[in-house]
Order: C-alpha cells, then structure tokens, then sequence
C-alpha cells in the first residue's frame, strides 16, 4: 500500500510563464475550458513502504482531477494505483535489484499549458521513468520536449495525430478512434438505414471524430442530413437542439462527449420519440451512461465501446469485481482498465530491458514485455505494440439491443 503526503508546488507560476510562449495549446481534446490557471496546484505522492536494499521507480501522471473532467481522470489514476499496490507487494526484480513505484499526481484541470506545467515540475524534481497524460492536448503539449527530457509519454487518447511526429518515447495505450468508423458505420446501415444527424461534443476532439466517421459513412452510401456541435460546459436542456435535429428525420445520431451529458442528450432524443440509432464516440461510456439512465433500456439502438464487464473473461471479470470492491464504484470502465494493464506493460518492459534508466531500452524491450505477461495481468488480449508506439488490443464494439449489451466485431 501507498503512504500518501501532499507537498505544495512554489515557483509554479515562474516556469507557466516560461512554458505558455512555448507550448502549443492549439490541439487540445477539450474546449470547454480556455481559462490559463496560473494558481499553484498540489502535488500527490503515492509512495510505496520499502525494504532495506529496495529502490523506488518514480512514474507521472498529469490529468484532470477536478472540474467537469474529475471523474474521467479520477477512473485512470485508480487504474495505475491498483496496479502499483499489486506490484508493490512484492516488488519487481531489474538486474538483481527489487523496485517499488511510487505515483506523482498533478491536476491539470484538462488544460494542455497547466499540462505542460506539471510534467515540467516532475522530470526537474523527480524524474519519472513515464508520465501518463489522459488527454490530447496534454499530450501535445508534451511531444514538444519529452524526447530532450527523456521521460516515456504513456498517451491515454484515442486521437490517431499523436503518432505523426514519430515520437521514440511515447506509447499510445487505447486503440485508435479511427478503428471504429467502418464498423460502427457498418452497424448502423444495417440496422438502421443511410440517414445521420451529427452532434457531436463541441471539442476538438470531437470535431476530429465527426471528420473520421463522416468520409466513411458517405463512402458507403450514406448522407450527413444534419449537423452542429453541442457544448457540454453551457448547453443543459436538449430539447431544441434535437427538436432540430429530429426535424430532418435521421436514422441515425451521432452523439458523444462526458458519458453524463450523452447520456442527458440520448434521453431527450427517447423522450421525442426518436427510435433510430445511436453511434456513440468512445468517450462516453456505456456502462457509464446506463447508470445515469437507470439500466440499458434507453439505450437500445446504440454502438460504442464494449463495457469491460461485458468481455466475459477471467481476468476481466477478476479484474472488476476488485476494482468495485476497493474503490466502491458502481463500473470500472476502460479507462481503468487500460491503465492498470500498462503499468504492467511498463514494468515488464522494464524487466525485459534489464533497465529502469534507459528510456530507450525500455521502449525498444515493450514487445517482449508483453509477452512475459501473466493472464491475471492482461485484463484485454494484448497483441504487442506497433511500430509507430500505439498498443495493438483485441478490441470488439459494444451494442445494446432490446437492453442488454452485446458485441460487434472489429476486424
């Protein structure tokens, strides 16, 4: 177990005025908050109890811990802290030597500069082997000098332009949104018919995601009968914007954004009398959303991403019943999920290299890592990882009909 202690971060305001003229913010996954906070924020050091002889492996996180994206960030350091206290029990050996991890937390309120900030802070203070960043923009912000600082960037988004600049120091860990277009487009059209009304979260990210599906859905016959964007920081009553939505008569409704107000969005369209399809981008979580809707039954119609619980394995099904257990949370989402299982990635890359100093090694020794993997540690089959760093899972789709939630594949 952790030992938890909170250490106030002085001088924070010297280096965001250093970094905000030298970090572009224009990519960030979220646009409901564009206020520069230049408040000193609080670090969160998750330390591990040590032995003599012991040696303790330092690892970052820089995400959302307060303000509309809490929970989301809140869902993947649990993640990583479940998988630490695991490995924590006993340790893990590199060249003869048995090491701890012990976590670094900064809230960065879903803003790239606050970001850029944090992991700044940590590589000058505690140098992290890797930083988990849950956010695009963050992610960004980070490319910018992670290689020069050499620390592993751990990208928690789905957004496929990370990979462009061909960072060597970066693993990108849920699968790419872009996977998704053909078969949720698939899906629809069969079910459903050729007609679709976007509206999407008014984010870049979710502007990046109507680009990626909409070539698609025309590419194979469809039509795009309406569009607009929904902000989710402003907008609390639907109603208008899906009266105009559903005055066009789609088939189909593109929705997304925080599972809440999808959810929020996904009723009002029930409520109207919408019995179309719903595709669902991989923000919003299902399981998610069911809580907020009292079950699965308005949410009929949809594709998304396949709930955890849902994959039906030993290991996953361990898996949720622990994390509900110790965190007393009604899901563990993939957020979760995904994020204990690269922990242990990282470790084994770790042991595999034989280093816990040489970046490089490490990144290079992930393939091997992966494959000294127990089964209780892989949580989702997990082919290995791609040239360009992103993680390769075997990944199916989740669908809800007539309530209850099933599987489309993805090939």
């Amino acid at each position: 177990m952790f030992n938890i202690k909170k250490i106030s971060l002085f001088g924070l305001l010297l280096i965001a005025l250093i970094l905000v003229g030298c970090v572009d913010v224009s990519n960030n996954q979220s646009t409901d908050n564009d206020v520069e906070s230049t408040e000193a924020s609080e670090v969160e050091v998750k330390t591990p109890k040590v032995k003599e002889g012991e040696k303790v492996v330092e690892i970052g996180y820089s995400g959302p811990l307060s303000g509309p994206g809490a929970q989301y960030g809140l869902n993947v350091l649990n993640g990583l802290e479940m998988a630490a206290n695991e490995i924590n029990e006993t340790g893990f050996d590199v060249d003869g030597t048995t090491y701890k991890i012990e976590i670094v937390a900064l809230d960065d309120k879903y803003l790239p500069n606050e970001t850029g900030v944090n992991v700044k802070r940590m590589v000058s203070e505690n140098e992290p082997v890797a930083v988990w960043i849950p956010h695009s923009g963050g992610v960004f912000a980070t490319q910018v000098y992670n290689e020069q600082d050499n620390f592993i960037i751990m990208a928690y988004t789905s957004e496929p332009r990370q990979y462009e600049q061909g960072n060597e120091l970066m693993i990108g860990i849920p699968p790419k949104y872009n996977i998704w277009s053909e078969p949720y487009s698939n899906y629809m059209m069969e079910n459903f018919g050729t007609k679709m009304a976007l509206l999407p979260t008014n984010s870049q990210y979710g502007k990046d995601w109507s680009e990626s599906i909409v070539p698609v859905w025309e590419e194979k016959g469809g039509e795009i009968i309406y569009k607009t964007e929904i902000d989710f920081a402003k907008e609390t009553d639907y109603f208008t914007i899906m009266t105009n939505a559903l005055a066009t008569d789609p088939d189909v409704l593109f929705v997304g954004g925080p599972s809440e107000p999808t959810a929020l969005v996904i009723k009002q369209a029930k409520e109207l009398g919408f019995e179309g399809g719903f595709m669902i981008m991989d923000q919003a979580k299902l399981e998610e959303m069911s809580g907020f809707l009292g079950g699965y039954e308005m949410l009929t119609g949809s594709i998304g991403s396949l709930p955890i619980e849902d994959l039906n394995t030993d290991a996953s099904t361990t898996f949720v019943e622990k994390y509900k257990e110790l965190y007393n949370e009604p899901y563990a989402t993939s957020e979760t999920a995904l994020n204990y299982q690269s922990l242990y990635v990282l470790v084994g890359a770790m042991k595999a290299a034989g280093t816990v100093e040489d970046r490089k090694a490490i990144m290079k020794a992930v393939n091997e890592g992966i494959q000294n993997l127990s089964e209780e540690e892989l949580v989702l089959p997990l082919e290995g990882i791609a040239e360009d760093g992103a993680l390769q899972w075997e990944y199916d789709a989740g669908i809800v009909e007539n309530g209850e939630v099933g599987t489309y594949p993805v090939d």
